[in-house]
């Protein structure tokens, strides 16, 4: 699998064209606005860039990375001769299905078919295909270049050489793949969104503040960063939209979203992206400052 396809040139999209790329694959970067290509060609040589400062790649890497890769806006034209396709777009299910359909029409017969989702069946999403057998999730975890794991999901009609060749590949790329079935949010979420979801109720019900709650999990837990840090990190919309799959998935209580969380997500503070969440954000500063909102 030299030639690769990316849908999507957001965090996760062009982390994961990165990856692919700084292993010597032939990467097309696909995404409808043009300024969202440069500006993840800018994002993947910045942080090529930190790596050779660390000493973790050569001048030679960086350059012959950034070369692997070229972008498209046009599917069609993209993935006219792909080997694999990783869609990597919003978490939608209307616009994936639109885009796995698209990608049906237009990728090769024998082209495997991943997303990138973290919570939406993969299942469903195959549906929408007339090759089910090959389509898989491959769910990468963001930082994409730093972190090691990929959960592989089997949809239901997922060949087991379909499974074997995408773990072998992940295995290629310095990655530790991890086969999980398809139920609502598959193991990473199904897990980590609950205790997310149970330290905004801890808060939304005045149990501990924002730097009490994280302090516990990180030096109690061992924990990198606290639960209301990492909600942040991975943005409040996406939590809010992993939760409402969990809780309809299984249409059990415990997965209900913390209205917190969803006022949270309907005024737009949505963490990082937006700049506040339960810290608030500035560029170039690493301090970690409780939002006002919280404060006292």
């Amino acid at each position: 699998m030299k030639q690769i396809a990316v849908i999507g040139a957001g965090t996760m999209g062009n982390g994961i064209a990165h990856v692919f790329a700084q292993h010597g694959c032939s990467v097309h970067l696909i995404d409808v606005s043009q300024p969202a290509l440069d500006k993840a060609l800018q994002t993947i040589s910045k942080n090529l860039d930190r790596q050779l400062s660390k000493g973790g790649i050569t001048e030679d890497v960086k350059n012959s990375t950034l070369q692997n890769i070229t972008t498209f806006t046009s599917i069609a034209a993209g993935v006219a001769a792909a080997h694999l396709v990783v869609e990597a777009a919003t978490e939608n299910i209307g616009l994936k299905l639109k885009i796995f359909e698209e990608l049906d029409q237009h990728a090769p017969a024998a082209t495997i078919l991943a997303t990138n989702t973290s919570s939406i069946s993969i299942t469903r999403i195959a549906a929408a295909t007339k090759r089910p057998g090959q389509v898989i999730g491959m769910h990468f975890m963001n930082p994409v270049p730093v972190m090691k794991l990929v959960e592989i999901i089997n949809g239901y009609a997922t060949t087991k050489s379909v499974t074997a060749e995408i773990v072998a590949l992940s295995e290629q790329l310095g990655k530790v793949p991890c086969v999980v079935n398809d139920y609502p949010g598959f193991i990473a979420n199904r897990i980590l969104m609950p205790m997310i979801n149970e330290a905004i109720y801890s808060l939304y019900e005045g149990v501990a503040g924002i730097t009490e709650i994280d302090t516990v999990m990180k030096l109690g837990m061992a924990h990198p960063m606290g639960p209301l840090q990492l909600a942040d990190f991975i943005g409040l919309d996406v939590c809010l939209s992993i939760l409402q799959v969990l809780h309809d998935g299984f249409g059990n209580p415990k997965y209900a979203p913390c209205p917190l969380l969803v006022n949270m997500v309907t005024a737009g503070y949505l963490g990082v992206k937006s700049g506040e969440g339960f810290y608030k954000y500035s560029a170039g500063s690493k301090d970690l400052v409780v939002s006002e909102r919280f404060a006292g």
